[in-house]
């Protein structure tokens, strides 16, 4: 299975199986056009008789010998070396928790997937004995696993920081004697961030994901205090810069998200680029399509010409030496992920589970609130290993549409909740989804190859 598409001028053709990438001439990329599954010894008559008419005889029979070479060296039309892993996606240890901290917020985002920080089960905060459970839970089902990771997430985590403090210090109790490598993350909306918070997150915290939806005016239009009316720019701006500076090499992202209201992000990466950041990821808003800022169908390719846009951007100033990162065009094209990896992605509900203020296990946090999707409870002991197995089978070959999908190694079959919302079925990749995946990763290639010049 290939990929061929021209983009910023450049014909490039991606090798699903084998993960080449290729950067071909004008003649051997028309000859691909004639030619399915395989490249036999013999050009094919109709190919020949086609291209003749643009192309003499020994330029296309150079480049006819180019594509046989390299299917030779297996990295064109290459066999497909994964589908024998399906078959051994099974039940593992779990590995990573969402700790839903904090079921309240002190923000009202129009967008936000979590019903404005409650899941739309009330708003509560967690005590720290069910965190305490969840810690418990996630040494027992880590098995011989050594490095475990855990998000502080919610609604808002800083509004239940106490609990957030005791939680890393109990786990941090528990490593030698258990043999565990804590990993700790929160994501936040920087509201309540004072010198104490960012002092502790930037000491314990491998990663922080810092909320900010890039200008001013698109960040203040949904991100809004309980009043409706008041936006969170001025204040978490600042906040932000200062948590950064502290860092150090440890990482972190300002997020953002897009919606129909400024189909030119670019301009929102830009910036916070300015602002001083350079970690970047700002996602399209997946919401119901009857809201007015979700992004629909007909969105599609005003939003694939922005992702253009800024990749073209960003090679300007790679090449001037002003780099950023933005997540979604960060692929590896010599190693890229581990086999299981590409066949399943984030594993929820196998190896990464969520876990509620009242003790809920469900599949990942956007599961939450879904009362059928519950897992078991950290403070009984229950634990639904059959739904455990539901989600450990889940993978590019028992999602149909991504089996024969040209990026289900770098899609991994999509998100499960997504699916699940939108398409009724985790085994059912959400379609708009997967469209704009495509897109980026169409992107993320064109950014290397320009680089490599």
């Amino acid at each position: 299975m290939i990929h061929k598409y021209i983009l910023n001028g450049y014909r490039i053709v991606l090798d699903t199986n084998s993960g080449a990438v290729h950067l071909f001439d004008a003649a051997p990329y028309d000859l691909l056009d004639y030619l399915d599954d395989s490249i036999p010894v013999q050009m094919p008559s109709a190919a020949k008789e086609a291209l003749l008419k643009k192309y003499d005889a020994a330029t296309l029979e150079d480049a006819y010998q180019e594509l046989l070479q390299l299917q030779e060296m297996g990295q064109l039309f290459s066999s497909d070396d994964y589908e024998q892993f399906a078959g051994m996606m099974k039940d593992a240890p779990v590995k990573s928790m969402c700790l839903n901290i904090s079921h309240d917020c002190n923000l009202r985002c129009a967008y936000c997937f979590a019903a404005q920080g409650d899941f739309g089960k009330g708003r509560m905060l967690m005590p720290f004995k069910v965190a305490k459970a969840a810690i418990d839970f996630l040494i027992k089902e880590s098995a011989n696993r050594h490095n475990l990771e855990v998000d502080f997430f919610g609604g808002e985590p800083l509004m239940n920081f106490e609990v957030v403090k005791q939680t890393v210090a109990y786990a941090r109790s528990l490593e030698k004697e258990h043999n565990k490598n804590f990993r700790f993350t929160i994501t936040t909306n920087g509201l309540l961030l004072d010198d104490d918070k960012i002092d502790f997150i930037n000491r314990e915290m491998s990663n922080c994901v810092l909320s900010l939806d890039g200008r001013k005016e698109v960040n203040d239009r949904l991100r809004v205090c309980p009043d409706g009316k008041t936006g969170s720019y001025d204040m978490i701006v600042p906040k932000y810069q200062k948590l950064v500076a502290g860092r150090g090499d440890k990482e972190y992202y300002v997020r953002g998200t897009f919606t129909k209201h400024n189909l030119d992000f670019t301009n929102d990466v830009l910036e916070m680029e300015r602002l001083g950041f350079e970690q970047l990821s700002i996602e399209p808003v997946v919401s119901d399509p009857e809201l007015d800022y979700s992004i629909k169908e007909e969105d599609l390719p005003a939003v694939f010409k922005e992702y253009e846009h800024l990749a073209n951007i960003m090679i300007e100033k790679k090449k001037a030496g002003k780099c950023f990162n933005f997540f979604h065009f960060m692929i590896d094209l010599n190693q890229g992920p581990c086999a299981i990896k590409r066949l399943r992605g984030c594993s929820c509900g196998n190896e990464y589970v969520a876990i509620t203020p009242l003790g809920e296990i469900f599949p990942c946090h956007q599961f939450v609130g879904n009362d059928e999707w519950i897992m078991g409870n950290v403070l009984n002991g229950t634990y639904d290993r059959e739904m455990k197995n539901h989600f450990a089978a889940a993978s590019v070959y028992t999602k149909p549409e991504c089996k024969n999908c040209w990026a289900k190694f770098y899609c991994s079959g999509g998100c499960n909740a997504n699916n699940n919302k939108y398409e009724g079925d985790i085994l059912k990749p959400h379609k708009i989804a997967c469209q704009l995946e495509q897109k980026r990763l169409e992107c993320a290639i064109m950014i290397q190859a320009a680089l490599a010049e």
